[in-house]
């Protein structure tokens, strides 16, 4: 009896270790159970996907912006002077026939004359420097020594972008200033030193980052190339973990577009002091171009990734990157406005703290250099064409950037009117109370008023049935109007918001 006890005891254990088992195996579940929660999962997966299309929208139309900043240095900027010019000596020679008639220069005409001035007085005193000593000097380092060198003039260029235009501000207004207004600076001339300085600092600057660039794409082995390219994996490790909202998000945003920009030009430097040296050979060329798109490519993904994981991680709506394009577009409309206040460039330089002054001296540096001519005849006729290009690549550039603000200042326009008149259009008789399904109760038990939907596929607006829908009046004024009333303000009774959930039209129909 003993050992049949056993055996029993032995066989029960055994299946319900098998059942145990089996219930692993016939365990079942149904994702059904938790719609909503599975839907907003997809739509994060969804929107991940779309972050990178639409910050290369983003980014293309601000380094569009700088590219129209940087081409007014070489195309409209010595137009504007020479007619400066022109006018300050016609309105010399009308103040020596005429001493009553006194013609003076308009703020924009000066500021053009001081950017010219200072450029020229840059590019001047930036002649003696030897670019081949500086690239031998650098050569000459080690890796480690490189390395750090390079993120030190990162840093500094940083700080000089983000302090320069300040400086360049103060020189114009100080030259410009009404003579009405109560004057406290030091000078016109000492505005100007400062100016000269900086602009001198930035574009030595500037050119010693193109030069260790080049050092890492012509040495031996190139192992200077990627260390530099891991900076990109250290920015985006220093920012992603860091809490950001809209206005952070728009800063880092403008920072990317400068720093792209800005390495496109520093690659274009190396491209053509390398392909000079090469004795312009295109396999050199096509050699070049690949490690520069290596460059291009990995700056480009690691700009996608940071703003994905930022997006995602601080729960920021993707739509937050056509707010920041209508920015740009609003900056670029106001700027030709007649009572414009700045300069495109000028709001550019302030907007993303791209400066194209010290970069402009450094091109002309490099291309005085690297491409001259013994005939006469033919270095002003490859300066005309040259001129003849860059002027058309700025009307085309201009036109795109005017037509594409116009058009989304247009649409801005006309969203906000279609509202308002949805708005508009709801009045009391819209107003139903719907008390058929409980989950539609607010936390007293009391249920809640739902607007009939409006035409054009709008969503409805759900309000608490103790406050009253006027007519004509917009969320801002409901609210308004309902602080000032003497109904009372307890969490409960002021519940008004939009209906972003789509599952009230479910509860319409239910």
């Amino acid at each position: 009896m003993d050992k049949v006890k056993i055996a029993t005891k032995k066989s029960t254990n055994l299946s319900t270790l098998w059942d145990f088992i089996l219930i692993e195996f016939n365990r079942g579940y149904s994702l059904e159970n938790n719609e909503k929660e599975f839907s907003d999962r997809r739509e994060k997966v969804y929107t991940f996907m779309k972050i990178p299309l639409e910050v290369e929208r983003f980014i293309f139309y601000g380094i569009c912006q700088c590219a129209d900043s940087f081409l007014f240095v070489y195309t409209f900027l010595p137009l504007r002077v020479f007619l400066a010019l022109k006018s300050l000596i016609c309105s010399s020679l009308s103040t020596f026939k005429d001493k009553h008639n006194k013609k003076q220069l308009s703020a924009a005409e000066i500021c053009d004359l001081l950017k010219m001035t200072v450029l020229i007085t840059c590019f001047i005193m930036l002649i003696p420097l030897d670019t081949s000593m500086i690239y031998h000097l650098i050569k000459s380092q080690s890796v480690i020594k490189l390395y750090i060198f390079f993120n030190m003039l990162e840093v500094g260029d940083r700080l000089f972008s983000s302090f320069g235009q300040d400086i360049l501000d103060s020189l114009y207004w100080t030259a410009t200033e009404p003579k009405t207004s109560q004057r406290k600076h030091l000078g016109v001339l000492p505005h100007f030193i400062i100016a000269v300085l900086y602009v001198l600092l930035h574009s030595v600057l500037v050119l010693c980052q193109a030069t260790t660039l080049n050092v890492a794409f012509n040495s031996r082995h190139k192992a200077l190339l990627p260390i530099m390219m891991s900076n990109n994996f250290i920015e985006f490790n220093g920012n992603v973990f860091k809490k950001f909202n809209n206005t952070a998000l728009f800063q880092l945003s403008c920072n990317d577009i400068r720093e792209r920009f800005h390495l496109f030009i520093l690659l274009l430097i190396v491209v053509v002091q390398t392909i000079k040296e090469y004795q312009w050979t295109s396999e050199s060329f096509y050699e070049l171009m690949l490690n520069c798109t290596y460059v291009m490519m990995l700056e480009i993904i690691i700009d996608w990734m940071k703003h994905a994981f930022i997006i995602r991680l601080n729960e920021i709506n993707v739509s937050v990157y056509s707010d920041y394009v209508l920015s740009f577009a609003n900056d670029a409309v106001q700027s030709y406005n007649k009572k414009a206040v700045s300069d495109h460039s000028d709001l550019v330089a302030r907007r993303m703290g791209f400066i194209p002054i010290p970069l402009g001296v450094v091109i002309i540096k490099v291309l005085i250099r690297c491409v001259y001519f013994d005939e006469l005849l033919v270095s002003i006729i490859l300066l005309l064409s040259i001129f003849i290009c860059l002027f058309t690549l700025k009307i085309v550039n201009l036109a795109y950037i005017l037509g594409r603000a116009t058009k989304l200042i247009d649409l801005c326009k006309t969203t906000l009117v279609k509202n308002d008149h949805i708005i508009n259009d709801i009045n009391c008789e819209d107003i139903t109370i719907n008390t058929t399904r409980p989950p539609n109760k607010d936390k007293d038990n009391k249920p809640l008023l739902l607007v009939k939907e409006p035409p054009l596929g709008h969503k409805p607006v759900i309000i608490n049935n103790n406050v009253i829908m006027k007519e004509s009046c917009t969320n801002t004024q409901m609210i308004e109007d309902i602080m000032k009333s003497d109904l009372p303000h307890s969490s409960s009774d002021l519940n008004l918001t939009m209906a972003l959930d789509p599952d009230i039209s479910s509860t319409k129909s239910d």
